[in-house]
């Protein structure tokens, strides 16, 4: 399906004492590509939680660690969507360093209600967009 990119730069408060990236800043720099792929669709997750009542909230992280990154490194993450269901996003990602690949990801996504957390139905337009953008990616290709 479609595949978005974003960079991400190091910073010194994402590593150890060593200059090595932490683990668990892997997944917030995977977050935040999602949460900027959701944008770049047009939407804003502050929005979508005060005016649709939904929230997206990961359901399980099979993640693969193959290099480190450092310090000042400059990432690119990769995320595409794999999957969809009725209330699922299923995304790979995977994060680089110019073509070394450092860690991969697939990261299943539930739609939510904000109130109950439970899991609801994709919002019409949400699912429209995602299928605008997989029409228009293929149309390019």
């Amino acid at each position: 399906m479609s595949t978005f990119v974003w960079p991400v730069r190091v910073y010194y408060e994402d590593t150890d004492g060593g200059g090595v990236v932490y683990h668990t800043n892997y997944l917030k720099f995977m977050e935040r590509a999602r949460t900027e792929w959701l944008r770049s669709l047009g939407f804003n997750q502050s929005e979508l939680r005060d005016e649709l009542g939904v929230i997206f909230v990961v359901r399980s992280v099979a993640l693969q660690y193959r290099r480190s990154a450092y310090f000042d490194d400059a990432l690119i993450v990769k995320t595409s969507l794999s999957r969809t269901g009725r209330s699922l996003l299923v995304f790979d990602q995977i994060i680089y360093r110019n073509e070394t690949v450092l860690t991969e990801a697939t990261v299943e996504v539930v739609c939510v209600s904000s109130s109950e957390f439970k899991p609801v139905s994709l919002p019409t337009a949400i699912r429209q967009a995602i299928e605008t953008q997989i029409s228009t990616q293929a149309e390019s290709e």
